[in-house]
């Protein structure tokens, strides 16, 4: 593969080379020291393997142009794949880099009942029944309108379901996509540069020049000789390294939650609520990670709050969104969507196979062997409930707020926010606290009563 790639220009791979390390399995090694932003790979155009050069195969590209339905760009690239990998003569160069490729991948769609059940009740479990459902109508349609078709190029012993699994992983597992100019992307597979693997502590540092078409990398940190050299593929959480990628990283910052919200269009007042979320930046059905950083985030809460409130509350809304600030609209409707999460969670954790408690002890114990698909099926459960625990505790601690009818002094009186930040006292009674104007002025109306009593029993003291 090597001296293909030499031969049409590649730059960089006398100082890395393809290595086996402990936790990752086989990656890119660095053979000299590399700075941060230093070049250490530049793969040309000629090499990549792309949509545009499957249409544009002698071969192949006239069958692709007469399937009654256009393949997805996915499927292009997997067809292309297998289609190399199944010539018995010629395509030198791509076949060695196909044979350089694994023979068989860890995705969770390949994981058995027994393994993918230690992940019951998180959104891996659920997502890879999908897409195990999606491949295979996915397949029999390619088979229909493609493969069964073309017998003298298509030999069906090659191009089975398992062969379309494996292409398929190949392409979510090595291919990169860059958006260019007026909206359009473009999707590739760069040989060796696939063999980079992911660390989110590297930064972004692979680019694709749409006017030469090459595939560059840049060192993403600081490399020692010997060291292994990362890309990044982005702030990807367990859940969906595991469904397309084949690996978990456990403590993984970039872990989530992904709540689904939607609400029936036969739902009172649903057209003006309809219109204060895409007012808010949000959809009647819309999908809000919750993640360890922010477990409660304002956006889901502001949804909730358009979903629950009355025809009386649509001022006190628009002026919030109008403001861009987030606060509850009365203890009534922020007592609403607390009872809602509050139950919302507790069910959806009580849907998990393993509890958390359950899960960390056997993790500990080496219950899953280190690296296994149990193991990694287990790191995405345990993130996952979590999150969905700190979710939990953070909405206990809004209803509380509520229930006092105010908060503690480090806490805003209105949005019980305790994240440090300087709170302002109510100018009359400074007996309560606001993380700002916003605030103030959505809670007056509950506060009110209780102002103007504590200002007149200060003054009566004094």
């Amino acid at each position: 593969m090597e001296a293909w790639l030499k031969s049409s220009g590649a730059a960089g791979l006398d100082d890395l080379e393809v290595a086996d390390f402990p936790i990752t399995g086989r990656g890119v090694r660095a053979r000299r020291h590399f700075r941060a932003g230093d070049k250490i790979l530049t793969i040309p155009a000629a090499n990549l393997w792309t949509v545009q050069k499957a249409r544009a195969e002698p071969i192949l590209g006239p069958i692709l142009a007469s399937s009654a339905q256009q393949l997805s760009d996915e499927d292009t690239l997997a067809l292309y794949l297998l289609f190399v990998r199944s010539r018995e003569q010629g395509y030198e160069g791509q076949r060695s880099h196909v044979a350089a490729m694994p023979a068989r991948y860890s995705s969770s769609i390949f994981f058995t009942d027994e393994e993918l059940q230690v992940s019951e009740g998180t959104s891996l479990n659920i997502l890879t029944e999908q897409l195990r459902e999606r491949v295979e109508n996915d397949y029999r349609k390619l088979l229909m309108n493609v493969l069964v078709q073309h017998p003298d190029v298509f030999a069906l012993e090659k191009f089975t379901l398992n062969d379309y699994k494996w292409a398929l992983c190949t392409v979510w597992s090595r291919a990169m996509d860059f958006k260019i100019a007026e909206g359009n992307s473009v999707r590739l597979i760069a040989p060796f540069a696939d063999m980079l693997n992911h660390s989110y502590e590297a930064k972004q540092c692979h680019a694709y020049d749409p006017n030469s078409g090459n595939l560059t990398v840049l060192a993403g940190k600081d490399y020692e000789a010997g060291d292994q050299a990362f890309i990044n593929y982005g702030p990807v959480a367990n859940h969906r390294l595991l469904r397309l990628y084949g690996f978990v990283l456990p403590d993984n910052p970039h872990d989530s939650y992904d709540l689904v919200l939607q609400t029936s269009s036969m739902a009172p007042l649903y057209e003006q609520k309809r219109r204060f979320w895409k007012m808010g930046g949000l959809d009647a059905a819309c999908k809000i990670p919750l993640t360890r950083e922010d477990p409660l985030p304002t956006s889901l809460l502001r949804y909730l709050r358009i979903q629950r409130m009355e025809e009386g509350d649509f001022p006190a809304m628009t002026l919030q969104l109008v403001n861009n600030a987030d606060a509850k609209l009365s203890d009534g409707n922020e007592v609403q969507i607390l009872q809602f999460l509050l139950e919302s969670i507790g069910s959806v954790l009580s849907g998990f196979a393993i509890p958390l408690e359950t899960l960390e002890k056997q993790l500990a114990s080496g219950t899953y062997a280190a690296g296994s698909n149990a193991w990694a099926a287990a790191q995405v459960s345990v993130s996952e409930q979590q999150i969905l625990k700190l979710a939990e505790k953070k909405a206990e601690n809004l209803m509380q707020a509520v229930g006092r009818g105010g908060s503690s002094d480090k806490q805003c009186a209105n949005c019980a926010k305790d994240d440090g930040a300087q709170l302002m006292a109510c100018g009359r009674c400074k007996t309560v606290k606001y993380c700002g104007r916003p605030c103030q002025v959505a809670h007056f109306k509950t506060h009110k009563a209780a102002c103007r009593a504590a200002a007149a029993a200060a003054a009566a003291s004094s």
